[in-house]
């Protein structure tokens, strides 16, 4: 797996939800959302953009990859 950078838990906060309620949300167990937030997990893309909607931001402020 890549490396990455994980703003997730930032946007989380401030859109006022626990990791399991943004769980129930997209549909993961709040494991995934805490490996998330760890950067120990890469998301599908399904995955990122429910959490994005969720979340109200955009993909590329919740998981930054480098440039190859």
């Amino acid at each position: 797996m890549g490396e990455f950078a994980c703003n997730l838990k930032k946007y989380r906060q401030l859109a006022g939800l626990s990791q399991d309620e943004l769980a129930a949300r997209v549909g993961v167990r709040r494991e995934t959302i805490n490996r998330l937030e760890a950067c120990r997990y890469n998301p599908s893309l399904k995955l990122a953009v429910d959490i994005s909607r969720t979340v109200h931001a955009p993909i590329e402020a919740l998981f930054e990859f480098p440039e190859p």
